[in-house]
């Protein structure tokens, strides 16, 4: 199915990418059909897009007829929006809705030309973080991810993106380490890399520690006091979804 990769929907948004120096990809570990009948991918892609200074794009998991060809012609994974490769983001945000769409997550960092690794990743790479109903349980993923957002993404990622622009202020020296320590102070916010994780013998969590003075010892989840406007502009799809029709969300 080509469409899953072409792009150009109706109400999907494209802003230059030259003069927009936040890019945020939101990626769904999983096809198209399934991303796009997400509720929560449309409400942080309008939101982020409301920013004058960030571009959100998104990405799904190809399926593996595009992926072989992808990896045989050395075709880095793109976006939608631009076609630009995620490696050429600010951030890539993974949305976790299942642990079954762990597997698509490291194949898609895979298949992006980007360390599957979060300790193997430099200053150079993008940032990745994920968020979802999944990462309130956190650790099978630790080893990927440079953060995670716990809870309900609306606020605490407006946050994220305000420490994104000061230390992208500093310049391209700023190493990540900095961003990560800014971003640890804010509730609901999960840096592994900040944290000393002890296991018992048998590989249950025992317990966990911060290493540094901004990441709290007890990480609150997140819940938004009311729920935010709706969206105006829903991205349509020009093929079927597995969830063909609109919807509205009334509670969480």
């Amino acid at each position: 199915k080509p469409a899953r990769y072409t792009g150009g929907e109706w109400n999907s948004i494209v802003k230059d990418w030259d003069k927009t120096p936040i890019k945020v990809v939101i990626s769904y570990p999983d096809l198209y059909e399934v991303g796009m009948s997400n509720m929560a991918l449309p409400i942080l892609y309008e939101l982020l897009n409301r920013q004058p200074d960030v571009l959100a794009e998104r990405v799904f998991a190809p399926w593996v007829d595009m992926a072989e060809i992808m990896r045989a012609r050395g075709i880095p994974l793109f976006s939608l929006e631009s076609k630009h490769p995620l490696k050429d983001f600010d951030v890539i945000g993974f949305s976790l809705g299942y642990e079954l769409t762990y597997t698509n997550v490291l194949n898609m960092l895979h298949l992006a030309q980007i360390p599957v690794r979060a300790s193997d990743r430099d200053d150079s790479h993008p940032i990745v973080i994920a968020g979802g109903s999944c990462t309130l349980n956190p650790e099978p993923m630790s080893d990927f991810i440079d953060f995670f957002v716990i809870g309900d993404g609306e606020e605490v990622l407006l946050e994220v993106v305000n420490s994104l622009r000061d230390w992208k202020r500093q310049g391209k020296g700023a190493p990540k380490e900095e961003l990560f320590r800014q971003v640890a102070a804010i509730p609901g916010i999960y840096v592994p890399c900040l944290y000393q994780v002890a296991y018992q013998d048998g590989g249950l969590f025992k317990s966990i520690a911060p290493t540094v003075a901004e990441a709290s010892p007890t990480i609150q989840r997140r819940i938004v006091p009311k729920l935010p406007p709706p969206m105006t502009k829903p991205v349509v799809p020009y093929i079927e979804v597995i969830h063909d029709r609109g919807a509205i969300e009334i509670q969480r």
